[in-house]
């Protein structure tokens, strides 16, 4: 398997990606420090760190925050920490994170059908 940074034109995919960052955490013998449970932690850890970025601020600032690159930058980052950790969670379980995805798209389009749930912010067993 290629571990190579992908220049900016190439999009790899969620398998080579999960690849990339197993050889990176091996290549470091962290195995042992991700259980389920710690990766599961380490997950929510990261997303606070996003929250974090939108703490004490109104919707219009975050909003306007996006064209700010020292914002744009820390919130990329961010986004990639919780993505990374869920890539190492569903390898840790065996979980098709492509395939869960979709299949969690198919079943919210069974419960939010666009006829009941279009403009409404409720959820399926209130519609």
């Amino acid at each position: 398997m290629n571990t190579a940074v992908p220049t900016d034109t190439q999009r790899p995919t969620l398998e080579e990606l999960t690849a990339r960052l197993i050889a990176f955490r091996d290549a470091r013998d962290w195995r042992q420090f991700h259980s389920l449970k710690d990766l599961i932690i380490s997950l929510n850890l990261e997303a606070a760190e996003l929250l974090e970025l939108t703490q004490w601020k109104g919707e219009a600032v975050v909003e306007e925050a996006i064209a700010e690159e020292a914002f744009a930058k820390r919130l990329a980052e961010e986004c990639a920490d919780v993505f990374l950790y869920l890539l190492l969670i569903a390898e840790r379980a065996g979980i098709d994170l492509g395939r869960a995805a979709s299949q969690k798209i198919a079943a919210n389009e069974c419960k939010y059908p666009v006829e009941k749930a279009r403009g409404t912010a409720r959820k399926y067993t209130e519609l």
